[in-house]
């Protein structure tokens, strides 16, 4: 799909953030990364093999079991918890973030086209304005405005949207959503607003 398939009356895009703009793995890993890396300084472990089981919970279980399976593994003690948790949040990277290239380039055609680019995004506002602010957006930081729906009620609840459409005078008919999870499509969907998933650009 591109650009150019959809319906051009549409004036406004509203994007989530992790694995429809960027890999969130990328930030996740790079976290990883850094803890391991504190733990050797810390504990004297091996920051290679943190990493890599830290890597492979993620792959496996998610994110929410990583720090039990390092504690498990290396015997490291709970009070490490607070900071791995204060990392997550606010992490600052070795490497920026990419946008996917086709997502960027889609990006570029709707700044060129003078339509509105949004970021509604769940989770914690704090940790996801950290990931916003280390992803190399070629400049295109300048015309996003960006929503944190824990602020107000999280996704699949509309209310973001509600909120976003008064704030910038926009009609339903006037927006597509995309996303790439059923939150995201039962949000729309609540909303009233076209929806795309984001694998169809990918």
């Amino acid at each position: 799909m591109k650009y150019s398939d959809i319906d051009e009356s549409k004036n406004a895009f509203v994007f989530e953030l992790d694995n429809v703009i960027y890999p969130e793995k990328d930030y996740l890993y790079q976290v990883y990364y850094l803890f391991a890396s504190f733990l050797e300084y810390t504990e004297l472990l091996d920051a290679k093999l943190i990493t890599d089981l830290m890597v492979t919970a993620y792959v496996a279980e998610g994110n929410d079991v990583v720090f039990d399976r390092v504690k498990e593994k290396f015997n490291i003690e709970e009070k490490y918890r607070v900071n791995f948790i204060h990392l997550l949040l606010t992490a600052k990277l070795p490497l920026k973030l990419l946008v996917y290239q086709n997502v960027l380039e889609l990006m570029q055609e709707i700044v060129v086209d003078r339509k509105k680019l949004f970021i509604v995004t769940n989770g914690n506002p704090a940790q996801q304005l950290n990931k916003i602010k280390q992803v190399d957006w070629h400049g295109f930081e300048q015309y996003l405005t960006c929503y944190f729906a824990e602020e107000i009620v999280p996704k699949p609840e509309p209310d973001v949207l509600h909120l976003l459409m008064k704030d910038h005078d926009l009609k339903r008919k006037d927006i597509v959503m995309i996303g790439n999870s059923d939150v995201d499509a039962l949000c729309a969907e609540a909303c009233g607003i076209d929806y795309i998933d984001v694998n169809d650009f990918l």
